[in-house]
């Protein structure tokens, strides 16, 4: 039988750059998935209901502390098996690496869907504001490539860190060619919801138009090479969501992705 996937809510917003609202997100995604609307099954048939084991929520205090707090919880976590992580804004995908190091597992590569490469040295003075989780990373040596899709926001700030680090870059009208590019070995995917048009997902903090659909990106999650080693889906804003749509996405995301460590592990 698989190992078992832990589940982990990160309910954190302390570092968004503007309408705070995703600490809100993990009980909102967990709403979706308990609705009844659906069902605990993946396209593939895999039932999860016996798979995931839910380890609730972090106790936060939105200080610079929960950069130990999540690293730690996060490593116990690991040690057992896959983890999938329920933000919380972008911040918290750096101490999410930082726990695979202190796991004892080697830096996994990278994928990272996003409409922001989330790149910046500091963003507004704050390094460890969501706007910057990949530059600490990348850093740290956290990573062993970092692989970005969807983005369609880079600016000259950013540009000159996906030259330092040697980040390759794809943009949402090259997402075909991203699938071709994807690295093989251990793997962390991290999914920012505002990678997805607003047409799929609105209830996020910063719409950008013009992103990937609900489909490619469950076929972005059916293409990687792996194993997959662990996944967090970050910056729902439940406030700013119309009819649960994106809640929606984010609780069948987190279905195929658990499907997805099952079949890996």
């Amino acid at each position: 039988m698989p190992a078992k996937i832990g589940l982990l809510g990160l309910p954190t917003d302390v570092n968004s750059s503007s309408h705070r609202g995703p600490a809100e997100a993990p009980a909102a995604i967990r709403a979706h998935l308990h609705s009844g609307v659906s069902n605990w099954c993946a396209e593939d048939g895999t039932d999860l209901a016996p798979l995931i084991a839910d380890r609730g929520d972090l106790a936060l205090s939105e200080t610079p502390g929960d950069l130990e707090t999540i690293a730690e919880a996060a490593a116990a976590l690991l040690r057992e098996g896959p983890g999938l992580f329920l933000g919380g804004d972008h911040f918290v995908t750096w101490p999410l690496l930082e726990a695979i190091h202190r796991a004892g597992l080697k830096p996994p590569h990278i994928v990272h869907v996003d409409a922001h490469p989330d790149l910046y040295p500091d963003f507004e003075g704050n390094p460890h504001s969501h706007a910057s989780p990949f530059a600490r990373i990348m850093e740290r040596g956290l990573a062993a490539s970092l692989t970005q899709i969807g983005i369609r926001t880079l600016n000259p700030v950013q540009q000159a860190e996906v030259e330092r680090h040697g980040v390759r870059v794809f943009s949402a009208r090259r997402f075909r060619e991203a699938l071709t590019a994807l690295p093989c070995g251990a793997t962390y995917l991290s999914i920012d919801l505002d990678g997805l048009d607003p047409a799929y997902a609105p209830g996020v903090s910063h719409h950008e138009p013009g992103g990937l659909s609900t489909r490619e990106l469950l076929d972005l999650i059916d293409a990687l090479p792996g194993p997959l080693v662990g996944a967090d889906i970050v910056e729902l804003n439940p406030g700013r969501d119309i009819n649960g749509m994106t809640g929606a996405v984010a609780a069948k995301l987190v279905k195929e992705l658990a499907a997805r460590m099952a079949r890996d592990s």
